[in-house]
């Protein structure tokens, strides 16, 4: 059995190494096949079949379905829209050889398929607050912050690596931080970059992940704010210099969570606020 991995190309030899350390069989072997396999995205409404054809190794076309169009089961999300944009990102990706991508580009330039650049697909993401492994997750991230328990995690199964975080904060407690759209001002041109601060009233309350400028929406962001900012604030990204003026709008609530409903025990000896 082969278990294909489709991830960042910078994590890739991270991975790889990790995956090795990680070996308890001596007949599974971890292997960067990078080199030889190319990926393709391209959007997939259900029922439409995929514009290359996909390698097929062992007869099993190599096609990844981006589950973030719809709640997963065992999922949850906290976006409190019932008109989610994601559901208008059936994305997929998938393997072909890399002997094939010259005549997939000949096709391309003759016509014969409907192309776009990742620019435009970023912005697509974006607009969809599909989160993405090589933007929005750092060093501190959890799933809730991003929204991503709408397709990434099991609520209940296990067990896994960071269940025990997933799980108190889900049930709990709330995400330190959480993901919000921006809307930027167009003025000056200008996007912000990766890691672009974003200021209230001067202080910084978050960064921005990725920005694009969308056929419709015009220049606008990802961004991983503290859970505590007020969705009404005034917000502004630097950007060479430049203030650029953002709108806020609420992917992750700043009540994500708690979804137990525990009310809070008063600590031993804690005297109430009626008799301080």
């Amino acid at each position: 059995m082969t278990a294909w991995l489709l991830v960042e190309g910078a994590q890739t030899a991270a991975l790889a190494a990790w995956l090795d350390r990680m070996r308890f069989l001596l007949r599974v072997e971890v292997a960067d096949e990078s080199e030889q396999w190319a990926t393709l995205g391209q959007l997939l409404p259900t029922g439409s079949a995929p514009l290359v054809e996909p390698a097929a190794p062992n007869g099993v076309p190599l096609v990844w379905h981006d589950p973030w169009a719809a709640v997963q089961t065992g999922g949850w999300q906290y976006a409190a829209h019932d008109d989610h944009p994601g559901a208008q990102f059936p994305a997929v990706e998938l393997l072909v050889e890399r002997a094939r991508l010259a005549e997939v580009a000949a096709t391309a330039r003759a016509g014969g398929l409907p192309v776009a650049g990742t620019l435009a697909l970023e912005a697509l993401r974006i607009a969809a607050w599909r989160p993405r492994f090589g933007g929005e997750v750092d060093d501190r991230t959890i799933p809730h912050e991003l929204d991503w328990l709408r397709s990434a995690v099991h609520l209940s199964k296990g067990c896994y690596r960071g269940q025990e975080t997933v799980a108190k904060v889900h049930n709990l407690g709330h995400p330190p931080r959480r993901l919000v759209m921006l809307h930027l001002d167009g003025s000056d041109a200008l996007l912000p970059g990766h890691g672009a601060p974003v200021l209230h009233e001067g202080a910084p309350v978050g960064t921005v992940t990725s920005s694009a400028r969308h056929h419709e929406l015009g220049p606008i962001a990802l961004a991983v704010v503290k859970r505590s900012l007020d969705p009404a604030a005034t917000l502004v990204v630097e950007a060479d210099g430049v203030a650029i003026a953002a709108a806020q709008q609420v992917i992750v609530p700043t009540d994500a969570g708690a979804t137990a409903g525990v009310p809070r025990i008063p600590r031993l000896g804690a005297v109430p606020r009626s008799q301080a």
